[in-house]
Order: structure tokens, then C-alpha cells, then sequence
């Protein structure tokens, strides 16, 4: 495999690298699956997640020596400074646990507090989605050339939106129920899959019309969120600015995006 020569390559190979890591333990018989608690209800982490975010690092480390890491399981490498990666190595952990395969390896290149290039792998889906600022958001298939994504056009009425619970932050529950109810009404249906930088990259691909969530991480949203924008789409935090890698994010197509905020607004 020739060496990458553009930061969202960089970013390609090491989710994939910590993807080959998580398709491996489908069939291990050890204790790959059991889960530790991090402190937090539904906040958990295992062997995987480690193993993953070593061999994510490791190919970063590699590609941009120098440049600091920030992952979710080690903390970050070095003081950050203005350019950093950060690392999701097993997003969806409960989905992991619970062998539901809906989780994802996310990787982003965040520059002056805005994510430059990044990419999510899906690794029992066999799907890499892949984005650098100004350069369009692709997904590849195993096995197929990279084709260019776009968010829908759908209307409002038609749309099918991703969300995920803040379930680790219950003060924030009531906020989000009531932008849920807004979001059933005006809105064909909703996906709950529980891995956010898929959903993200779903949105950005059009399957899903957007998505909206309170109280994730950076290593959640920076990734997806580049995704969206380089597809067409909108990002901003729950007020419209751009804040959301702090993790109040709302994304879509620009006339879901839209109807997001105002659900937003209308909940705070």
C-alpha cells in the first residue's frame, strides 16, 4: 500500500487499522466483550477499545510524527497546541458489548479549533467515509472505488433524523425530550443507532437528513461533523454557532439543519 500523501488518507488508514482490530475480536472467545465502567451510567470501555485506540495511534504517530493525539481512552499525547488528531477508537462501545454491530472508528484532524480532515470507518460494514476541508466528503467500499457524498434534498415532512439520548447527563433530559417531541412532529421518523459518528456520516451520505444530540465529546462529532459540511450540509451547536465540537451538535441538509435549529430554539 503506497504511503498517504494527504492528511484525510492519514486519517483513512488509521480508522482502518483500528477497525481490522475490532472485526477481529467478533470471533475471539476471551473477554474482548466484557465491559468495564468508566464512572458514568452507559459509560463503559473495553479490551477493544484499547487495543483499537493503540493501533490508531500507533499509525498516526507513524504517518505525522509530531503531531499531539487527543483519544478518548489515553487522554491526550502532548499539550495540544493549535493543530491536534482526535481519536475515537470504538465508537458505539454498549453496541460492541451488546454485539450489535453499529460502531465506528473515528479519526480527525482538528486545526485552530476546526476539524481540516478526518474520516469514520464502519468496520463490520465495510465502509470508510472520508473528508478534508475544501476537498469533498467519499465513502469507499471494500472493494469498489471512493464515490462523492451529498446530504438529501428531502423536505421536512420526509425527513428521517438521527439523534442519541444524553443518557449520561440526566439534568439535560428534559431539554432533549422536548426537542424530541418538536422533532417527531415535524419530521417523517427518527433513527436512534447509537454511534454518532455514523450517524453523522450517515447524514452526510444522505441516508439519514440530519442529526441532533446533546453532550458528546469532540472525538464524537469532528469527524462526522467535517463529513457533513464537505457533503453540503450545516453544523452548528444548539444556538447556530460553532461551537459543536464542545458536543451540542445539530447537522443536516441546510433546510433540516434549519428546522433543527429552530426545534432547538424553541426547547432551551
Amino acid at each position: 500500500m503506497p504511503a498517504p500523501t494527504t492528511f484525510r488518507a492519514i486519517a483513512e488508514q488509521a480508522a482502518e487499522h483500528g477497525g481490522s482490530v475490532i472485526r477481529a475480536a467478533r470471533s475471539r472467545s476471551d473477554l474482548a466483550h466484557e465491559a468495564t465502567d468508566k464512572g458514568l451510567p452507559g459509560d463503559y470501555v473495553t479490551a477493544i477499545d484499547l487495543e483499537s485506540e493503540r493501533a490508531v495511534t500507533s499509525v498516526l504517530a507513524s504517518l505525522s510524527p509530531g503531531v499531539p493525539i487527543l483519544a478518548e481512552e489515553s487522554g491526550r499525547t502532548a499539550e495540544l497546541g493549535d493543530r491536534y488528531w482526535v481519536v475515537d477508537p470504538l465508537d458505539g462501545t454498549t453496541n460492541f458489548v451488546h454485539r450489535f454491530p453499529i460502531v465506528g472508528v473515528s479519526v480527525a484532524l482538528v486545526d485552530n479549533g476546526a476539524p481540516v480532515a478526518g474520516a469514520v470507518h464502519a468496520p463490520y460494514l465495510g465502509e470508510t467515509y472520508g473528508a478534508e476541508r475544501g476537498e469533498g466528503a467519499w465513502l469507499t467500499r471494500t472493494g469498489a472505488s471512493p464515490e462523492r457524498l451529498h446530504v438529501s434534498g428531502r423536505e421536512p415532512g420526509r425527513a428521517v433524523v438521527g439523534t442519541g439520548f444524553p443518557f449520561r447527563h440526566p439534568a439535560r433530559l428534559p431539554r432533549y425530550l422536548r426537542a424530541f417531541g418538536q422533532a417527531l412532529e415535524r419530521f417523517e421518523d427518527l433513527r436512534r443507532p447509537g454511534a454518532a459518528s455514523l450517524d453523522l456520516s450517515w447524514a452526510a451520505a444522505g441516508v439519514f437528513d440530519g442529526f441532533f444530540e446533546l453532550s458528546l465529546a469532540p472525538w464524537d462529532v469532528a469527524a462526522g461533523g467535517l463529513l457533513v459540511i464537505e457533503a453540503g450540509g450545516r453544523v452548528t451547536d444548539w444556538h447556530g454557532g460553532q461551537d459543536w465540537l464542545e458536543g451540542d451538535i445539530l447537522a443536516g441538509s441546510p433546510e433540516i439543519h434549519g428546522e433543527l435549529l429552530a426545534i432547538a430554539d424553541l426547547s432551551g
